[in-house]
């Protein structure tokens, strides 16, 4: 991978800045996250809408993983395969135009059945989190976080 001109203008005595770069990216990440699971809280996921594309993310997710089951925990070790990351990146690449951060690193839950956590959570793209997070959504599979905000509603 090739990090062009800009890269060759780094000096190596001003590298302690990627730190900091990181340590906002994992601010990001962290908000993402939190963000979405204060929205599952308070609203159905199945009610929830992420983005105004979620009727084409979804149906092309169907059509280009059609063996993709939501209620399964995702295999990593396959996402994450030279062939995985290719059609990932194929998916991925038909929004860069309509997604804003499209491609900008966030967090996954690999099993709808469980909240975030170290062991249980993947790092991805935003285009992953929004194929997976809609069809998990459009089948239920996370209005158990609402139910468990408000038992009250049982």
């Amino acid at each position: 991978m090739s990090l062009g001109p800009a890269a060759a203008n780094i000096n190596a005595e001003e590298a302690d800045n990627f730190e900091d770069i990181e340590k906002q990216f994992a601010v990001k990440v962290v908000q993402h996250v939190e963000t979405y699971w204060n929205i599952l809280e308070k609203v159905p996921g199945s009610k929830l809408r992420l983005t105004k594309f979620d009727d084409e993310i979804y149906e092309h997710f169907k059509k280009e993983f059609p063996e993709f089951d939501p209620a399964a925990t995702i295999n990593e070790d396959e996402m994450k395969s030279k062939e995985g990351k290719e059609r990932w990146r194929n998916f991925i690449n038909a929004y860069e135009k309509k997604i804003d951060d499209f491609n900008f690193g966030t967090m996954l839950r690999a099993n709808p059945k469980t909240e975030y956590d170290q062991e249980g959570t993947i790092f991805a793209v935003r285009m992953q989190f929004y194929a997976v997070e809609i069809a998990r959504n459009r089948q239920g599979l996370n209005d158990w976080v609402y139910e468990k905000a408000h038992p009250e509603g049982k």
